[in-house]
């Protein structure tokens, strides 16, 4: 039972060390989560995927757009709804408070590039019906 623990923790903390390591390559600063690590790197993965493919010039001129913060959050929340289930909810921007209610395992928020922040989360989705007198 010891060497089981021992080795959990010991995959536990190779895994928060590539976690770490991806951030400082991906310029990702994690501000807080509680969600499990290959989420956490597929968000972060993902956002600076789309924001550097967001940023590549269109044309020949050497002006670079400044990304859409309403379309990468679409993306990142469709990802994120494909492959974990509804109901993620996704804020980008330079600049926002939050108060959220979320799914235990289901949030992560972080910026990019000292600028840009992510706030994504997941909720439960309950069918409503309607009450009976």
């Amino acid at each position: 039972m010891e060497n089981r623990k021992a080795l959990r923790s010991r995959e536990e903390l190779e895994e928060e060390v590539n976690l770490a390591a991806a951030a400082i390559t991906l310029n990702v600063r994690l501000r807080s989560s509680d969600m499990p690590v290959y989420m956490q790197q597929r968000a972060l993965r993902l956002t600076r995927s789309l924001l550097d493919s967001s940023s590549a010039p269109k044309t020949t001129t050497t002006t670079t757009s400044r990304p859409n913060p309403t379309h990468l959050a679409r993306a990142i929340k469709k990802e994120f709804d494909l492959l974990y289930g509804p109901a993620w909810h996704c804020v980008v921007g330079t600049g926002f408070g939050s108060f959220v209610t979320h799914s235990p395992g289901g949030f992560i928020y972080f910026s990019l590039d000292d600028s840009l922040s992510v706030l994504l989360f997941k909720t439960e989705v309950q069918l409503v019906t309607e009450r009976k007198p």
